[in-house]
């Protein structure tokens, strides 16, 4: 019963709202079968020669590329993941004049797989490759073949020889400032954000939550968040099941 007063509460708030921002995180990608960091089945949880935390972060990718690129191509490039039901009524919401964008933790690309247009990407995407020498743009098929003989190997430049590396936030790296500063515009500027999928303890992007200052904050996340009791809406469920339940 509860459910369902539930999910009747977040169509009447859709209804009233016409500028809808979604901010996301993992938690909108494990649907898809891509793992999270903090679950029992997530990355923080396997077994590797270092640990996860480590092996993403700036300083192991310029001291240790290879045991980087290891660990990159096995756990963090997609091997056919697809959009599940969150990223296409996501994708529905904007193409219906209601969702002015998507703000997203991930870097699995898949919001614009489904359809949405305008994504903020804070953390970047695997999609994108650059060399860190001449900036030569490479496509993430450049990593994937690169590594084919051997998983470790470092990918290089065509053109430099320089490294190539992912256009991802990686641990000790900051958060681009004008994605940032977009960001908080639109949720500034929003008369309904919907937080799904985050268990809101990475800053800074976390930290966001702060800026909007309307009347309809829903969290939708499987477990509790920090930022529960500031919420109009608290939904403890899949973010697939929720959103694709909306009539859109």
């Amino acid at each position: 019963m509860e459910e369902n007063s539930q999910y009747a509460d977040l169509q009447k708030l859709y209804d009233e709202s016409h500028r809808i921002v979604f901010f996301g995180g993992a938690g909108v990608s494990t649907e898809s079968g891509i793992p999270d960091f903090r679950s029992k089945d997530g990355l923080y949880h396997q077994k590797y020669k270092f640990p996860p935390e480590e092996i993403i972060s700036h300083h192991f990718f310029e001291e240790n590329p290879r045991e980087f690129y290891r660990f990159y191509r096995d756990r963090m490039l997609l091997h056919g993941a697809k959009p599940n039901a969150a990223h296409l009524a996501l994708a529905q919401m904007e193409a219906k004049g209601k969702l002015r964008c998507v703000i997203t933790q991930n870097i699995d690309g898949l919001h614009q797989a489904a359809g949405s247009k305008r994504v903020y990407e804070l953390h970047g995407s695997t999609l994108r490759n650059y060399c860190t020498n001449c900036g030569r743009f490479y496509p993430v098929s450049y990593i994937e073949e690169t590594g084919l003989k051997d998983p470790a190997a470092i990918p290089r430049c065509q053109d430099c020889g320089g490294i190539v590396k992912p256009d991802v936030v990686l641990y000790e790296e900051n958060l681009d400032e004008d994605m940032l500063t977009k960001a908080v515009i639109e949720i500034e500027n929003a008369d309904m954000l919907i937080i799904g999928g985050t268990s809101l303890v990475v800053y800074p992007a976390a930290g966001l939550i702060r800026y909007y200052r309307g009347d309809r904050l829903v969290l939708i996340n499987r477990d509790a968040t920090p930022a529960d009791s500031y919420a109009d809406l608290v939904i403890h469920d899949s973010i697939g099941k929720v959103l694709g339940s909306l009539k859109i």
